[in-house]
């Protein structure tokens, strides 16, 4: 779930949305730079005068010039997962969800000629197709550990750890208390001061269900940029969005014939 959003994202005080706004603006200049000239014809020095700034500023945000193609937002999985995580416990997780990703999508309508472009900017490069896929299956991995911590949280009221400590994408089932013993990595039977030493071999993943539901979150917010792109004067993204996340909560059901 590789979101692009703008530089009135919500969230955040004036420092970072200054931050915000001139990452966006880095963004969008590669973006449409590359759109018109192609990607590879485009230079840092290029993106940094059509922003504004300075190379050195450039590489304050971006490691790389294809991160400027491709991460354009990359405080945005974040802040999507930290809202998630303080969304009001008796939400269903997809519910949850859906609110965390709204917010992060308020302004999508604005965006609608830069999502486009971008898009064109990707299909016209392999290579930053393949790195763009590459970020959104690290921004799925560590939703889906957010869904973890937040399902052992309802699991267990009394562990306002999993949910208070919301910054971290570790998965708490894999982080055991210091003052406990991590019994993850022991076999039936065996004694948890036997067991193997905590590390990343150790670590448990996220469960099926938090795997399933960031790639679906994924998914359906893809599937709503392209589907609201190609008929943007027939429905609002905000209803396109909210449709798709109506249907995957009541099951897929097949459309009325």
């Amino acid at each position: 779930m590789h979101i692009m959003t703008g530089k009135d994202a919500a969230g955040g005080g004036l420092r970072e949305r200054k931050k915000r706004a001139t990452r966006a603006a880095l963004a969008e200049a590669a973006v449409r730079l590359a759109a018109e000239h192609g990607a590879d014809q485009v230079t840092v020095e290029a993106i940094s005068a059509a922003a504004g700034v300075s190379v050195r500023t450039f590489f304050n945000y971006f490691d790389s010039r294809d991160d400027a193609f491709v991460v354009v937002d990359a405080d945005a999985s974040e802040r999507v997962r930290q809202a998630f995580l303080a969304a009001p416990p008796e939400l269903p997780p997809l519910e949850a969800l859906r609110e965390a990703l709204a917010a992060e999508l308020r302004e999508a309508e604005r965006q609608h000629e830069l999502w486009s472009l971008h898009a064109r900017v990707l299909r016209s490069a392999p290579h930053l197709l393949v790195r763009n896929l590459g970020a959104q299956m690290a921004d799925e991995s560590g939703l889906a550990e957010a869904i973890a911590r937040r399902i052992r949280a309802g699991d267990d009221p009394d562990d306002d750890d999993a949910v208070a400590s919301g910054g971290g994408t570790a998965d708490p089932e894999a982080v055991p208390h210091r003052d406990q013993p991590d019994t993850a990595g022991a076999r039936p039977g065996s004694h948890p001061e036997t067991a193997p030493p905590e590390g990343d071999a150790d670590r448990a993943a996220p469960g099926l269900y938090p795997r399933l539901l960031a790639a679906v979150a994924g998914t359906a917010v893809r599937v709503s940029v392209q589907h609201w792109c190609e008929r943007p004067d027939e429905l609002s993204f905000a209803d396109v969005f909210r449709e798709v996340f109506d249907l995957l909560a009541a099951g897929l059901p097949a459309p009325a014939r």
